[in-house]
């Protein structure tokens, strides 16, 4: 199977959510709620700009949405894609349990062995 060099939108999301930054960001508006950027850049030990690089790549990959509030920029989290990752990690977490199951009847059968 061959990959194509063009990102596919939920191959920004992933890449989105590869960073511990801006997954704590995403954290911090999904338990806050909406921030303005001078709050959310405070969490973190880092350049300003450095940081707005970590919001430029929530807002392309449409986790993050950007409002002009008089002189504040508000960053609020955008959810839906987070759906798509859990879509399409939905198949590998019951590949999961089903291995876990089988983990599972095995030990009990040892443990009927045992007795």
């Amino acid at each position: 199977m061959r990959v194509s060099a063009v990102q596919q939108p939920e191959d920004r999301v992933f890449a989105a959510l590869a960073s511990p930054v801006r997954r704590e960001v995403l954290r911090l508006l999904r338990v806050q709620g909406p921030q303005p950027v001078a709050e959310l850049a405070a969490h973190f030990a880092m350049a300003r700009p450095s940081f707005s690089e970590h919001l430029k790549v929530l807002r392309e990959a449409g986790l993050a949405s950007e409002t002009k509030v008089g002189r504040q920029r508000l960053y609020q989290l955008e959810a839906v894609p987070l759906h798509e990752v859990q879509e399409w990690l939905g198949p590998f977490e019951q590949f999961w349990r089903a291995k876990l199951a089988g983990l599972s009847a095995l030990l009990d059968s040892l443990e009927d062995d045992e007795s």
